[in-house]
This record gives C-alpha cells, sequence and structure tokens, in this order.
C-alpha cells in the first residue's frame, strides 16, 4: 500500500512537472512571439508615428505663429486647417489608403514588382481627384459666406486657403510613398527627413515672421517649403536605388485596370472622408454660435491636441494595415489574429496614459497657442471632453487600420455613415443647440457616436473568419495580378 502512494504522489508529482513545463514552454512561446510581432509592428509604427507627429507638427507651428499674429487670422486658419485641409486630406488619404491594401498583400505574397505598378496607378488616381478638389480652394470666401460664417472670418480664410494649394499638391505624393515604402518596411527613410522638416520649419517661421515681420505670408510660405521637402526626399530614395525589387521605373502598365483600382480607393476615401470630415462637422457647428470667435479659437486648440494624439493612433493604423495586408497575403490567419491583439493593446496603453495627462494639464495647454485667457477658460471646459476623446481615440483607428489591411473599406463606410451622421451628429445638434449644452453638447453627442463606431468594428474584428480573409486576398491580388515579363514589356526606362 506505501509503496502504491509513493508511485501514485511521483506520478501526481511527474504530470505536475509535466504540466508546469508545458505552461512555461508556452509562456516562453507567448512572449517570443510578442517581442518578434512587436519588432515588426515598431518597424512600420514608429517612423509612421514620428512622421504624422512631424507633419502635424509643421500645421500646429504654423497655428502656434499665426495666433499670435491676431485672432482673426487664427480662426481664419482654425476653419482651412480644420475645414478645408481636413476634406482634401480626408479624400486623398482615403483614395492612397487602396495602396496600402494592394502593397500590404502584395508584398506578404512576394510579388514584389506590383508595388510599383500600384504605386503609378495611385498617383494618377489623386491627381485626378486633386484637380476636382481645387475649386474648393479657390472659392473659399463666397463658399463660407454661403454656410454663414462670419464675414471678416471668411475673408481671411480665402486668402489663407490659396496658401495651402501646393500643400493639397504635396499630399499626392507624400501620401503614396508613405504607404508603398511602409509595405516594405523601409519607411525609416521618412523619419530622418521628418526631422528634418521639422527643424527647418520651426526656424523658417519664427526668422520670417519675427525677425523679417512678414506676417502671414512668412508662415505659409514655410509651411509650403517644409511640405515639400520630404517628398522629394522620398523620390530620390525611390529613384536612385533605394526600393530596387519594388521600382524598376515608370511603366505603360500602370494605366492599365485603373477602374478596378479606381473602386477600391472610392470605397477607401469614403471610408476615411466619413471619419476625418467628422471633426469638422464640429467645426462648422460651433461656427454659428454666438461668441464664435471665442468658441472656434478654443475647439481649434482642443482638436489641434488630439490632433497630436491622434497622430499616434494613425501611426498605430498604418502598422495595423501593413501588418495585417502582410499576413493575409502570405497566407496566415493566425499571424494576423495576433497581430491585431497586439496592435490595439499597444495602442490602447498609451492611449490610456495620455488621457490621464492631458486630464492633470486641462486648459494651461492653451498657452501654446494663444494668449487669451477667454479662449484658455473655455478650453479647459472642454478638456474633459478631449480626453475622453484621446481615449476613443487609442483604439478606433486602429480599427479602420485593420479594416484597411483586409480589405473591408466599404463595410467600414456604411459603419461610419450610420454611427457617424446617424447617431453621433443629429445627438450632437440636440444637445447642443436643442438642450443648450452649446459646443459641449455637440461634442458630447458625437463622443457617442464614435464609442458606438468603435464597438460595431470591435465585434465585426472579432467575429470576422479570418481563413477566409487569406483567401479573399489572394482572389484580389490574383485577379491584378501582372507577370513580371508583362509588366517589362510595358516599362519604359526607370527614373
Amino acid at each position: 500500500m506505501a509503496s502504491d502512494l509513493t508511485a501514485k504522489l511521483l506520478a501526481g508529482e511527474k504530470k505536475r512537472e509535466v504540466v508546469a513545463a508545458a505552461e512555461e514552454e508556452e509562456e516562453e512561446k507567448l512572449s517570443r512571439r510578442l517581442w518578434v510581432e512587436n519588432k515588426k509592428l515598431w518597424v512600420v509604427a514608429g517612423p509612421s508615428i514620428f512622421t504624422r507627429v512631424s507633419t502635424f507638427g509643421v500645421t500646429v507651428i504654423s497655428q502656434a505663429f499665426i495666433g499670435h499674429i491676431g485672432a482673426t487670422e487664427l480662426a481664419g486658419y482654425a476653419l482651412v486647417s480644420t475645414v478645408l485641409m481636413r476634406f482634401a486630406n480626408g479624400i486623398l488619404l482615403g483614395m492612397a489608403s487602396a495602396l496600402e491594401t494592394l502593397c500590404g498583400q502584395s508584398y506578404g505574397a512576394k510579388q514584389y514588382h506590383m508595388l510599383g505598378i500600384y504605386l503609378q496607378r495611385s498617383w494618377i488616381i489623386l491627381f485626378i481627384c486633386s484637380l476636382i478638389i481645387l475649386p474648393v480652394f479657390v472659392f473659399t470666401t463666397p463658399l463660407l459666406k454661403l454656410l454663414g460664417q462670419e464675414e471678416s472670418i471668411a475673408e481671411m480664410a480665402g486668402t489663407i486657403s490659396l496658401w495651402f494649394i501646393p500643400v493639397m499638391f504635396s499630399y499626392i505624393l507624400a501620401f503614396t510613398l508613405q504607404m508603398y515604402l511602409q509595405a516594405q518596411s523601409k519607411n525609416i527613410i521618412i523619419t530622418y527627413l521628418a526631422v528634418l522638416t521639422l527643424a527647418i520649419h520651426g526656424a523658417l517661421s519664427w526668422f520670417m515672421t519675427i525677425k523679417l515681420g512678414l506676417g502671414l505670408p512668412g508662415v505659409m510660405g514655410s509651411m509650403i517649403l517644409a511640405m515639400w521637402v520630404p517628398v522629394l526626399g522620398e523620390l530620390g530614395f525611390v529613384f536612385f536605388g533605394g526600393c530596387p525589387e519594388t521600382w524598376t521605373g515608370f511603366s505603360f502598365a500602370a494605366f492599365k485596370d485603373l477602374w478596378a483600382i479606381i473602386k477600391l480607393s472610392l470605397s477607401s476615401g469614403l471610408m476615411l472622408c466619413l471619419e476625418l470630415w467628422y471633426n469638422t462637422v464640429l467645426v462648422l457647428l460651433t461656427g454659428y454660435m454666438k461668441n464664435a470667435e471665442v468658441a472656434l479659437d478654443a475647439l481649434s486648440i482642443c482638436l489641434n491636441i488630439n490632433g497630436w494624439e491622434m497622430m499616434i493612433s494613425v501611426g498605430f493604423l498604418s502598422a495595423a494595415g501593413v501588418r495585417v495586408a502582410n499576413e493575409l497575403g502570405a497566407g496566415s490567419a493566425k499571424r494576423a489574429k495576433f497581430s491585431i491583439v497586439n496592435v490595439v493593446l499597444t495602442s490602447l496603453i498609451i492611449g490610456s496614459v495620455l488621457f490621464v495627462l492631458f486630464l492633470m494639464f486641462r486648459g494651461k495647454l492653451a498657452y501654446i497657442f494663444t494668449e487669451s485667457d477667454a479662449v484658455a477658460r473655455a478650453v479647459d471646459d472642454l478638456s474633459l471632453l478631449l480626453a475622453f476623446s484621446i481615449l476613443l481615440n487609442s483604439v478606433q483607428p486602429v480599427l479602420s487600420g485593420v479594416a484597411v489591411g483586409a480589405g473591408w473599406q466599404s463595410v467600414v463606410a456604411y459603419v461610419n455613415i450610420t454611427c457617424y451622421y446617424l447617431i453621433g451628429i443629429p445627438l450632437g445638434i440636440v444637445l447642443g443647440y436643442g438642450l443648450n449644452f452649446h459646443v459641449k453638447g455637440i461634442w458630447i453627442g458625437m463622443i457617442i457616436g464614435t464609442a458606438v463606431q468603435t464597438i460595431v468594428l470591435l465585434g465585426i474584428t472579432m467575429k470576422t473568419d479570418w481563413e477566409k480573409q487569406v483567401v479573399l486576398s489572394r482572389e484580389r491580388l490574383k485577379k491584378w495580378y501582372m507577370d513580371a515579363a508583362r509588366r517589362s514589356n510595358g516599362s519604359r526606362g526607370a527614373a
């Protein structure tokens, strides 16, 4: 009996050791997978976040200098940067996100030669879009007056919008080149150029406005230069040997199958436009309220602070899109799902830290952009809503990035229409105007719309059959695939 008991105890101990060893091995395996996945994530997310923070920094530096020129100039700049440029940005970035899907999946499937063709097709489509958008910038003043904005603000916005035209055209190359490079995890060059851009704009804005006294033309001239410096650097990198596998020169093949790319681009554009224009509606609705100049200035400052954090989230959006697209293109549903969980949790942790920090600083941040105590008090009053927007923004854009990587843009567009424009905005109007909560009421309604959209996208992502998504991505790539020989026959020399 004693020997049987001893044998059982030994067997039980051995079993526990085996289970413990298995758990330890699984834990080690998980930690190794996390390490590998995070290296892949941050190779894309790090440069993408820094680049977007830098690009947004150019806008904020400009706003800071303009805010010290005058309140009307600041309000005019706020309308153009948060309404018109967000309008153009939404269309062009959205249309360009089709390139993110195609390049990411093609690179994962090792169809390297197709990336250059997709890049050129995207240039053609975005250039045509820019020409269609152009009249909005030319006729800004009458359009804003028609919408009921104050005459002095509308006139100033009309002047500023003309300076933004070269900036808009820089987006064609900036957006597409970044997506093309990050699909190959080669976007570190963009980070170096972003550092240079921010330094140039900060120094040049100070020199032209403070030392030379050029005022508004000095700030806007510096901004145009700052936007084109990285674009020229990226073109040089691509054309002169930075991407030998994916760029072999211009090709007439870029003009083939354009309609198929246009359809994907349109659904991509609609998806991101509906997201990026959402806050634009908030600015427009605020413009109709009493004391609109102070309200617009305060809201503009809040949205710019929110925009800083949003650039981090958009960086994760790009990383999520690339990681999901690469894994689907490579045929691994398991790694695609793991990458989604990893990027969502990483972004949420960062967003939670920033949520606490912005609650601590509140209205003090307003003095970076203005000298007005009234505007600073208005910002302080909106700080709680700003903090909650920051928290939501740490998850929602990442889920949109998953959609871009998988090619679900059209599905997300319907979700955005419902949550933003049938729930958020109507609720905001009722709270803001009907119940007299003013700017806070509008913003609360729109935050609720964003929260609903986040929950819906999270549900879609969790219920998705990722094995089926692998099949769909292969079918998409096969449909638009062009073998290297046909592509070479359509080439006309390397740039």
